[in-house]
């Protein structure tokens, strides 16, 4: 007899969006942070939060439910508390807080992939540049409070895969990095705490100087890490023992991933390392989900441009510069560090 079939995956699936929107538009609230350490029946956060009565219950169970707070006791003398994930990574009170990525997801790209179908029908982008004629980093950089906001998305995005490769690759026959795209500098500082004989230089755009060098002074690194200012598309990567690249590739078309991958090559000496940090999709293309959604959310954003890449493409790239041996170590969850060497 034949298995009955069932259809819930596909409707998990298609519901998706419901439990997305509801742990983003808690972030949206700062609810993990009113909450801090402390526990609030519905009808004291529901006002310290400034939501209507009629959604209060529906919202926070909904948030029990899905496993991002807590509930000691039932109905309105319950009272609600972050679970040890929400309290360590979505209060703003934790230096752990990932929360900059979700704030993003929802200000930005959710509404952005509601037009899947068109990026899909025509290879354009469906983001800013629809409305505004610019291209995503033009826009995002022109804007001292968007270029923060993204800022600081893509330093929670990283932190742990940044965490993962100080631990698993071994510095120690190197003695200086250059983080192309450095950001906030959160690799350098990062890396530079776990291995204290590397000094490091951020290269980024001129307009993210000020905020990398302010977070490598509360770091109290300025004496390791150089904020150098520069285009990695146009200028030569400073040189160094090692070029990283954390979620940089993916954002370029296939011309403008291998001169840069060039460059890289050109900034290192005969057993220099170059190490892409990104989701890389698994060769066969048939398991690194996040992966192959993150290339689908590259073609939101850049359309024809940008995409994600496999392993095999990584050696192949890398292998046309010069590059001679390579490897590649799983950071956390779906990401991966792969390693192209001089």
């Amino acid at each position: 007899m034949p298995a009955q079939l069932d259809p819930t995956h596909i409707m998990q699936t298609a519901t998706g969006f419901w439990a997305s929107k509801v742990l983003l538009t808690a972030v949206e609230f700062d609810l993990f942070t009113v909450l801090g350490d402390g526990h609030m029946t519905a009808t004291e956060l529901g006002e310290a939060l400034g939501i209507h009565p009629r959604g209060r219950y529906d919202f926070f169970d909904a948030l029990v439910a899905l496993g991002f707070i807590r509930r000691d006791g039932d109905g309105p003398r319950g009272r609600y508390l972050n679970s040890p994930e929400t309290a360590a990574f979505l209060n703003k009170a934790s230096p752990r807080y990932v929360g900059g990525l979700p704030e993003m997801l929802n200000t930005r790209l959710f509404g952005f992939w509601n037009h899947l179908g068109d990026a899909l029908r025509t290879g354009q982008p469906q983001n800013e540049v629809k409305s505004h004629g610019k291209p995503i980093f033009e826009e995002l950089y022109s804007q001292e409070a968007s270029l923060g906001e993204f800022l600081s998305a893509m330093t929670g995005l990283q932190a742990g895969n940044f965490q993962a490769l100080a631990e698993k690759f071994d510095f120690s026959g190197y003695h200086s990095v250059t983080d192309a795209g450095g950001a906030l500098a959160l690799l350098s500082r990062i890396v530079g705490a776990h291995h204290r004989h590397l000094s490091f230089k951020t290269f980024d755009l001129p307009p993210v100087a000020a905020h990398a060098q302010r977070h490598v002074d509360q770091a109290g690194m300025a004496d390791r890490i150089a904020v150098v200012s520069g285009d990695f598309l146009v200028d030569e990567l400073p040189r160094a023992d090692v070029v990283t690249m954390g979620n940089i590739l993916h954002d370029w078309n296939l011309e403008q991933k291998k001169h840069l991958i060039s460059k890289a090559f050109d900034a290192l000496p005969e057993g220099g390392a170059f190490i892409a940090i990104e989701n890389v999709i698994d060769d066969a293309r048939r398991e690194n989900a996040f992966g192959l959604l993150m290339s689908l959310n590259m073609l939101i954003e850049f359309g024809e441009g940008g995409f994600d890449y496999t392993g095999a493409d990584f050696r192949e790239w890398c292998g046309e510069a010069g590059f001679k041996r390579f490897d590649m170590i799983p950071l956390t969850g779906p990401t991966s560090a792969v390693i192209a060497y001089k």
